[in-house]
């Protein structure tokens, strides 16, 4: 692979929902990218940016992953028996290697698969980043506060010194 190459999250048009609470709860350790099975109306809603990953996550349940408490908003277009349930569980399309690793690593390890974004690649599919997490500590976050603080400040010193 070329190494210019970005993927294709980074190329996507759009990013429909963010978890950005996702990196400061958690370690990430590895990120994955799944497909998402979704009704016609979620997808319609998804192309206005009408959904929400903050809450959510993801588990296996009878072999398969699902991603679970995902908001997507009703389609105000559609009659009554065409509407979707907007938080219902959403299976996730994965390879059958990458499934069981990360369900290996989630039942060996006590790591959690947190959903860290949602988007449409180039050619217009749903697609979901999930990361293979661990928990932080209460003291982690604080190490990352300051460290992030430190970057900051370290580069106004460098743009006030370089005038």
């Amino acid at each position: 692979m070329n190494k210019t190459a970005l993927p294709d999250r980074q190329k996507a048009q759009r990013f429909i929902a963010l978890n950005r609470r996702a990196r400061h709860d958690y370690f990430i350790e590895d990120t994955v990218e799944a497909g998402i099975i979704l009704a016609g109306t979620e997808v319609k809603v998804l192309r206005r940016g009408e959904a929400s990953i903050q809450d959510s996550f993801a588990a296996g349940k009878e072999g398969q992953i699902f991603l679970f408490n995902a908001y997507i908003a009703p389609y105000d277009k559609a009659g009554g028996h065409l509407q979707h349930e907007t938080n219902r569980p959403r299976a996730l399309l994965l390879h059958k290697r990458e499934k069981n690793k990360l369900l290996g690593a989630v039942k060996r390890e006590g790591l959690t698969l947190v959903p860290l974004s949602l988007y449409f690649n180039r050619r217009g599919i749903a697609k979901l980043e999930l990361g293979l997490a661990k928990g932080k500590q209460k003291a982690d976050k604080r190490e990352a506060i300051k460290q992030r603080d430190w970057k900051r400040d370290k580069a106004r010193i460098m743009r006030e010194k370089g005038r």
